[in-house]
């Protein structure tokens, strides 16, 4: 189906709607088409979706792989990570129905499925309550069940660094157990690259080099400005090339800020000829988010804030407890700046790439700048 506004700012709606990639793509369907499992890793907001569902379409269309994609974010235990599973997997990669409930009441025997039926397209699914007390043998089955599907399957476990956070121990360990002798290949990502890089390249934790790593930078300015230009061009309208490099510029390149303006711009329906019509989508954004800003800032303390504007305002710092940033900013003792750095990362509210630390949420930077 033909989208109204071509820039898609949640969700993969098909490769014309998707920019670039390409190597990216064919790297990730080779490792996974020769039984390797992958660890792709980047902050949010870089388009680590749209490129496994684009590796996923790419799998689909020799009619050999079945795909599943599942995001782990909310779980909080073994128990929801199980959960997740089976609900994803379970009865899904089953025909016909008729046999899928039959089969999941088999192979989840200590669980009774739910089965539950999608108001607009009628098909049915199956649900699963999980606890604690069966969350372990439940996982063992839901492995035993995937072992027996006939085509091959690829699994996408979103934002997996969540694992680390269960109260349970031993999870690394258990889940390494399970995937290490499993048929299903899988795709790991996540968006905290520290916690990711230390669980796959640290020789203490269960999945040492274990995958092949896929740190997933920016889409490059040149085949990004050819993308978004097209669909200006044909609807007969301009994007210039001094406003897109410029919109580059300003976010970084980042995938979703590039959309989220994009999206703007196509909306409007006049041509973009001018830096000030940057500007004023820029200012659209932020007003747009202002109430929730406001209330983000006054749940910080003080010190916390005022760090936090000060890496805005600078965009990108390589060392936040120097002299010469504190007395810049008249920021408070460097110790002092390094418990509120320390609370900016574990809030993600900031994070840091090669370059030093950054504001997480661009449209968060662009406003401390403005205030």
């Amino acid at each position: 189906m033909k989208l109204t506004n071509p820039f898609v700012l949640a969700g993969y709606r098909g490769p014309e709607y998707f920019c670039d990639r390409v190597k990216e793509t064919a790297k990730l369907c080779r490792a996974i088409r020769n039984d390797g499992n992958v660890t792709l890793l980047s902050p949010r907001r870089y388009g680590k979706t749209g490129l496994i569902m684009n590796a996923f379409r790419e799998l689909r269309e020799g009619g050999e792989w079945s795909t599943i994609y599942i995001d782990i974010f909310g779980t909080q235990n073994m128990a929801d990570f199980t959960q997740a599973l089976a609900n994803a997997t379970v009865g899904h990669l089953d025909t016909p129905f008729e046999k899928v409930e039959g089969a999941a009441r088999r192979i989840i025997k200590g669980v009774r499925p739910t089965v539950t039926y999608d108001e607009a397209s009628g098909q049915p699914s199956l649900s699963f309550d999980i606890t604690s007390d069966t969350a372990r043998k439940t996982l063992e089955e839901v492995f035993a069940y995937l072992a027996e599907r006939k085509r091959r399957t690829v699994i996408a476990i979103d934002e997996f660094q969540q694992i680390g956070n269960y109260p349970e121990k031993g999870v690394e360990a258990t889940l390494r157990g399970f995937v290490q002798f499993s048929p299903v290949r899988f795709v790991f990502a996540g968006s905290k690259q520290h916690l990711m890089r230390d669980m796959f390249t640290s020789p203490k934790r269960p999945f040492f080099q274990s995958t092949t790593m896929m740190p997933l930078g920016v889409i490059d300015e040149e085949p990004y400005y050819a993308f978004a230009g097209k669909f200006f061009r044909d609807a007969g309208r301009k994007l210039d090339r001094k406003v897109f490099a410029e919109l580059y510029r300003r976010f970084d390149g980042i995938t979703w800020y590039l959309q989220a303006i994009l999206w703007d711009f196509y909306a409007s329906g006049e041509d973009i000829s001018d830096v000030e019509q940057l500007e004023d989508a820029i200012s659209q954004r932020i007003d747009a988010n202002e109430y929730d800003e406001q209330r983000l800032l006054e749940l910080l303390p003080d010190g916390a804030r005022r760090l936090l504007k000060a890496i805005a305002l600078e965009g990108s710092v390589a060392a936040p407890q120097s002299s010469a940033f504190v007395s810049r900013h008249r920021l408070r003792a460097p110790s002092s700046v390094k418990t509120s750095l320390d609370m900016l990362l574990e809030k993600e509210l900031v994070y840091r790439n090669p370059d030093g630390y950054v504001v997480y949420d661009r449209f968060l930077a662009e406003y401390l700048r403005r205030r």
